[in-house]
């Protein structure tokens, strides 16, 4: 299996062994509730872990909630909720959505509000190397004092202050020593939740978060770490100097997967635009198993457009496999041989999950299926169809 890898720039191949593989995919600010683009990424990496199951490689895979944030803070103050009641609401929303879908939960669902002390134990050592300092209670990571900042994004410096500054960084922090510099640890602010530390009540950084929510679980250096693509940078950039530098392990992550964003109506889809189309409300009118395959008729690494209407056609698609999964047999005929469509099927998964490839062989086996079924016992033909679907997360007895 080969897997594109963000750091390298280059397709590398995936060693597989007996112990279990680590991912760490970073998961929702919970403030409002799914949609598609969130929906294109967390099942990435569901067909990702359902792929190295179907190769025999076990994985350990955690996710977290970003369950304090501006954004909820915000978000809360607007509807006239507490910032944790907001959170645990979108929180069980994301879940149900995700559930309906059929994905394989995480391992370790984790939230950052319970975690505090790993990422406290992570800052302190970054401060007595001076690669991080205190100031007014407030802790920042000092990008100068790290030559490798950069390694993952391959940005200059005069190349990262537009884009942190576009994705929540505020260059003008008067307690900052440099505008790009990173926030660890924030001093508590008038009506805000806090929890204690060193420096005086606060609440942690957004970075620090994921670096030792993933070190607690996983280890100080894992094979994967994924999301979305708009997450490079600053937010996988940061999470790579933090954790090498205050565990002294290299490397924090062997394999980079970023998955491609989705847009609508001629932009980005985000919550913060408003221009969502909801899972919950697809589901309304489609299969969970016609809106995978929309979705993954789009390569994982590409960005793409969402168009309303395009999924109709893959509605018909996923009805004619759970047709082809029925189909009568022709009794006391020869079988209908499915090797070429198995072979075919994987090389593509093989290939940097190429699911659009892998799923017009997967329509190539169905319809054949469905006209073998006439002259050939395609009993095993069809248990192919269920078993490469399943890769996929279908589930083609219920279409």
């Amino acid at each position: 299996m080969r897997l594109y890898n963000t750091q390298s720039g280059s397709i590398e191949e995936i060693e597989l062994r007996d112990e279990p593989l680590g991912l760490y995919v970073c998961g929702v600010t919970p403030y409002d509730t799914t949609h598609a683009g969130h929906a294109f990424t967390y099942l990435t990496f569901d067909i990702l872990i359902r792929y190295l199951d179907y190769l025999g490689q076990p994985v350990t895979y955690v996710q977290n909630v970003t369950d304090i944030d501006d954004d909820i803070l915000r978000k809360a103050k607007e509807v006239g909720t507490t910032w944790d009641d907001l959170g645990r609401r979108e929180t069980q929303r994301f879940l149900d959505d995700m559930d309906a879908l059929g994905w394989r939960r995480p391992d370790h669902y984790v939230k950052a509000t319970e975690h505090t002390p790993e990422m406290v134990a992570m800052i302190e050592p970054l401060i007595e190397q001076g690669l991080a300092y205190v100031s007014n209670g407030s802790v920042y990571f000092s990008v100068a004092s790290d030559p490798d900042f950069g390694k993952l994004s391959h940005m200059t410096l005069a190349e990262m202050l537009p884009v942190a500054n576009e994705r929540g960084n505020f260059p003008d922090d008067p307690n900052k020593r440099d505008p790009l510099d990173f926030v660890l640890w924030q001093a508590a602010k008038p009506g805000e939740p806090t929890w204690d530390s060193p420096w005086g009540a606060g609440r942690p950084g957004w970075h620090i978060e994921c670096s030792a929510m993933a070190a607690r679980y996983l280890g100080p250096s894992f094979i994967f770490h994924g999301g979305g693509s708009d997450l490079i940078f600053p937010h996988h950039e940061c999470e790579i100097a933090q954790a090498e530098n205050a565990t002294g392990v290299e490397p924090f992550v062997q394999h980079w997967v970023h998955v491609g964003m989705v847009g609508y109506q001629g932009e980005k889809m985000s919550k913060s635009l408003g221009n969502l189309v909801l899972v919950s409300n697809e589901l309304k009118r489609y299969s969970p198993g016609a809106f995978r395959l929309y979705l993954f008729s789009h390569h994982y690494r590409n960005p793409w457009e969402y168009i309303d209407g395009e999924i109709d056609e893959w509605q018909v698609i996923v009805d004619d496999m759970g047709s082809a999964i029925r189909r009568p047999s022709a009794a006391g005929a020869a079988s209908f041989d499915a090797t070429a469509h198995r072979e075919a099927f994987l090389a593509a998964m093989d290939d940097d999950l190429d699911t659009p490839t892998a799923i017009q062989h997967l329509v190539a086996l169905s319809d054949a299926i469905r006209e073998a079924g006439k002259n050939h016992d395609v009993t095993e033909a069809q248990e192919t169809l269920r078993e490469l679907g399943g890769i996929l997360g279908l589930t083609l007895d219920n279409q």
